[in-house]
C-alpha cells in the first residue's frame, strides 16, 4: 500500500482514507449510530470489505465521483460480492451515466449529509485534474465558483496522493507563500512514514493551491496571465511539462457532503 489506513473522527460520522492502486484513494464513511457505511470510488473491492469487516459495519451504498477506471472500475464487483442472504444490492450514486453499476443518478446541487467535500479527480491537495475533459472556464467554474463557495471548513478529501509534487509546483509559483512551505515540510515528512496527507480543507486550499488563487494579480503576473481563467490555463499548461504526465483527468461532478455544487 502507498499509505497507512487513517481515520477521521466526527460526533456521528467516521471517515477512513483507504489506500488504493499506485496512488488512488478510496474512502469508508460509516454512520456510528446505524452502524451502515457508504464507500467511495471502490476501485479495490477486497480492500473496502476487509476494512468493513473490520470495522464490523453494514455496507449500504456506493458513491462515485467519476467514470475513469481508477474510481469506477471497482462497482460491479463490488456490488456483486456484497449481495447479502436476502438479494439485496448496494445502491451505486453518481452523476454520469458511463459510471460502471450505477443505480441513483445524482444532479448538480444534490446534497447528501456532512461537511466534507469527495472531490475525484478535480480538486487535490494543492493542485487540480488536468483539462483533458474540461476547459480552463469549467475548471475555474468547479474550483472558484463553487467549491470556494464551501464552509471554509470543509474537509476535502481528493482522488488521489499527489500532494507533494503539488506543492513542489505551488512553491515554484509563489516561492514567498509560507503556508506552501509549511504545508510541504510537513507532506513531505507524512509521505516519508507512508501517511496519507488527506483531508485538507477549503480554508487550506484557498492559502496553498494556486489553482484556487488565481484571482490574484501577483499570481497572474507571475504567469502571465491576462485574467483569471487564462491563469487557470497557463497554471495548467505548466503542469503538464516537468513531471505531472501522469495526472488523471478531471470530471467536474463530484460528491458534496454539506454543501452544494
Amino acid at each position: 500500500m502507498h499509505s497507512e489506513i487513517k481515520k477521521v473522527e466526527f460526533p456521528n460520522l467516521s471517515i477512513i482514507t483507504i489506500p488504493a492502486t499506485q496512488d488512488n484513494f478510496m474512502y469508508l464513511i460509516v454512520d456510528k449510530t446505524s452502524g451502515e457505511a457508504t464507500v467511495v470510488d471502490p476501485v479495490e473491492p477486497q480492500r473496502v470489505l476487509q476494512v468493513v469487516n473490520q470495522e464490523q459495519v453494514t455496507l449500504k451504498s456506493v458513491l462515485t465521483t467519476h467514470h475513469h477506471w481508477d474510481h469506477a472500475g471497482g462497482n460491479q464487483k463490488l456490488v456483486d460480492l456484497s449481495v447479502n442472504e436476502n438479494g439485496n444490492r448496494l445502491e451505486v450514486y453518481g452523476g454520469d451515466t458511463r459510471i460502471e453499476a450505477l443505480t441513483k443518478p445524482v444532479a448538480q446541487g444534490d446534497i447528501i449529509q456532512k461537511p466534507a467535500v469527495f472531490t475525484g479527480d478535480t480538486l487535490f491537495i494543492a493542485g487540480c485534474g488536468r483539462f483533458f475533459e474540461g476547459t480552463p472556464p469549467q475548471m475555474y467554474d468547479a474550483l472558484i465558483t463553487k467549491l470556494s463557495s464551501l464552509p471554509d471548513d470543509t474537509l476535502v478529501f481528493c482522488g488521489h496522493e499527489y500532494t507533494v509534487s503539488n506543492l513542489k509546483f505551488a512553491l515554484s509559483v509563489e516561492p514567498d507563500n509560507q503556508d506552501v512551505v509549511n504545508k510541504l515540510t510537513w507532506a513531505e515528512n507524512q509521505r516519508a512514514g507512508k501517511k496519507p496527507t488527506v483531508p485538507s480543507t477549503i480554508a487550506e486550499e484557498k492559502r496553498i493551491n494556486p489553482f484556487m488563487r488565481v484571482n490574484l494579480p501577483s499570481l497572474q503576473q507571475r504567469v502571465g496571465a491576462s485574467d483569471s481563467i487564462n491563469c487557470m490555463g497557463t497554471e495548467e499548461y505548466c503542469l503538464t511539462v516537468p513531471v505531472r504526465h501522469f495526472m488523471s483527468p478531471v470530471f467536474l461532478l463530484n460528491f458534496i457532503l454539506g454543501g452544494t455544487i
